[in-house]
C-alpha cells in the first residue's frame, strides 16, 4: 500500500520515510506526486493542522495520507513560536532568521529558564476523510546562547538536548535523533498500535 507523506520539507521527508522504511508501506512523498494546493493551517494545535493536512492529502491524492505539524516552545517565551515555528520571523524566513530571534528574545534569560520542548503531532488519513490514527511525541530540552553541530534542521542548532544539555540536536547523529526526537517518539506510537497504519 502506498503512504504519501504529506510534507514538502525533505528533512522531515528523509526522518519519517528512514522511519517508515521497515513498516511495510510503499512511501511516497509531495515531490513524488502533481502539484496538490496546501491547505490553509489555520487551527491553534498542532493535531489540529496534521489532522487538516492529513485530510488534504490524503483527498486530494487518493492514497492514505501521513502529516506532521510540530515546533518548538519556548517557555520563557510564554511556549512561542510553538505552531508559528516555521513563519515565526516573517513569510519567507528560514532557521537563520527563527535562531537569530529566539536568541536575541532570549538573551538576557539565565539558562535554567531557557526550557524547551519540540512537540510534532501525527495523523494519518483515507482518501474518504477517516482519520485512523493521531499520535503526539515531545522532545525535552533547553535553549543554548549560540548555536553548535550542523546536523539536523531548523531550531536543531539551539537545542540543547535533555536531560544533560551537553549537545545540540544538531550534534546528534540521525539515527540518534530519530531514537530521541519527537518526530520518533510520535512515529513509534502509530507503528506500534496495532491496526493503526492499516
Amino acid at each position: 500500500m502506498k503512504l504519501l507523506v504529506a510534507t514538502s520539507n525533505p528533512h522531515k521527508v528523509a526522518e519519517l520515510r528512514s522511519m517508515l522504511g521497515t513498516a511495510g508501506w510503499d512511501v511516497v512523498s509531495l515531490d513524488d506526486m502533481a502539484p496538490i494546493a496546501p491547505p490553509i493551517e489555520d487551527a491553534a494545535t498542532f493535531a489540529g493542522n496534521a489532522r487538516i493536512k492529513a485530510i488534504a492529502y490524503a483527498a486530494a491524492s487518493g492514497f492514505v495520507a501521513l502529516a506532521d505539524d510540530s515546533g518548538i516552545c519556548i517557555d520563557a517565551l510564554d511556549g512561542a513560536p510553538g505552531v508559528h515555528s516555521a513563519r515565526w520571523a516573517g513569510e519567507g524566513s528560514g532557521a537563520t532568521e527563527w535562531i537569530a530571534k529566539a536568541l536575541d528574545l532570549l538573551r538576557d534569560v539565565p539558562d535554567a529558564r531557557r526550557t524547551a520542548r519540540y512537540a510534532c503531532s501525527l495523523c494519518v488519513a483515507r482518501p474518504d476523510g477517516t482519520v485512523l490514527a493521531e499520535a503526539e511525541g515531545v522532545f525535552e530540552g533547553r535553549i543554548a546562547r549560540s548555536p553548535r553541530g550542523t546536523g539536523g534542521f531548523g531550531y536543531d542548532p539551539i537545542f540543547l538536548v535533555g536531560p544533560d544539555h551537553q549537545r545540540t540536536a544538531a550534534e546528534l547523529a540521525p539515527v540518534e535523533k530519530d531514537m530521541l526526537g519527537h518526530r520518533g517518539a510520535a512515529l513509534r506510537q502509530l507503528l506500534t498500535t496495532p491496526g493503526m497504519l492499516r
